[in-house]
């Protein structure tokens, strides 16, 4: 009798009925093994895997100078927002471009696995290297640019001074600094819930590399363009920020010289990657342009600073940094 694809094979009855034949035990996992094929590619792995390295030696210098500084002064919120929804909207976007090869690793060898979900690991360190400035900026926040000093204040009879009672009242930046990391938590949840919600109850595809079902096709295409757009004027304020201060501060001008040409690496691993379409090479993209961007006008800055000789002695000054060579 015919087999068909999705039907069972059956044997006539002694009353002319059919009954099914006992199914093979296959089982869902040994399905899945004949779509889940490891696709090995040493270039596209190599060059991931340099540039995961690359985001650490790049992120390194800030997260120290921070650090060693014991101040972050000298960073914009707003630039450390922007950063922060854009790495986060670019790797969620990552997750739900690749969603059907992240699922093959419940099939294939860790080391598979491992090279083929490299490009969300990718792009998820970016994140959290990204998300750890800001969270280093809110810890080592300069208290005494946390809240307004209040001077003593004369009792009813001018006798002598009191200490006023009132709690201390938050400085503007600082203020806004809380609620712009409250911003970046809240929009970190709801895309995350978002976009595994989708994930989790849309249609399953027959194939790793099948397109995504209408709505989650959507939704990454939103998580795409957002973090293109975010990344693209984050640097705005931070410029206008330290070109307002006069001051470097806690900013690493070297981080961005290390980041400014791995951009342009990460668009080219990003698209060598299967399951990723135009919407997955916008972040890196305009990161790679925002860090081109910020990098010289802030190096032009210093440069402008150190050649006056009053520069060296005024607050914020950095005296050991090395303007790179162009």
């Amino acid at each position: 009798m015919r087999n068909s694809v999705g039907t069972f094979p059956t044997l006539p009855s002694s009353g002319g009925s059919s009954k099914p034949l006992p199914v093979p035990a296959i089982s869902l996992l040994s399905m899945s093994e004949s779509t889940c094929q490891p696709h090995h590619d040493w270039f596209t792995a190599t060059l991931t895997s340099g540039l995961c390295l690359g985001l650490i030696i790049s992120y390194a210098p800030q997260h120290f100078r921070i650090i060693h500084k014991g101040s972050s002064e000298g960073f914009s919120p707003w630039f450390l927002l922007l950063g922060s929804t854009s790495s986060a909207s670019g790797f969620l976007n990552m997750v739900t471009m690749q969603w059907g090869i992240v699922k093959c690793c419940r099939v294939v060898s860790a080391a598979s696995c491992m090279e083929m979900t490299l490009g969300v690991v990718q792009v998820g360190l970016q994140w959290f290297l990204f998300s750890m400035i800001f969270v280093l900026y809110m810890i080592y926040y300069p208290p005494h640019l946390k809240y307004v000093e209040s001077g003593p204040i004369a009792d009813t009879f001018g006798l002598h001074s009191l200490q006023s009672s009132k709690a201390p009242e938050k400085r503007e930046e600082w203020r806004l600094s809380v609620v712009l990391s409250w911003v970046t938590v809240i929009h970190i949840i709801l895309i995350s819930f978002t976009s595994f919600f989708l994930l989790l109850t849309a249609t399953p595809s027959p194939s790793p590399t099948a397109p995504l079902p209408h709505q989650v096709s959507l939704w990454a295409t939103f998580l795409g363009v957002s973090s293109a757009i975010l990344a693209a004027i984050q640097y705005a304020p931070q410029i206008a920020h330290t070109y307002r201060h006069k001051v470097v501060g806690a900013l690493s001008i070297p981080m961005m010289c290390i980041q400014s040409p791995g951009a342009v690496l990460m668009v080219l691993s990003i698209a060598l990657r299967p399951g990723t379409n135009w919407t997955s090479k916008c972040f890196p993209g305009s990161v790679w342009i925002s860090c081109a961007d910020g990098r010289n006008l802030f190096y032009r800055l210093d440069n402008i600073r150190s050649s006056r000789p009053h520069a060296r002695n005024a607050p914020g000054y950095v005296h050991h940094l090395e303007a790179p060579t162009e």
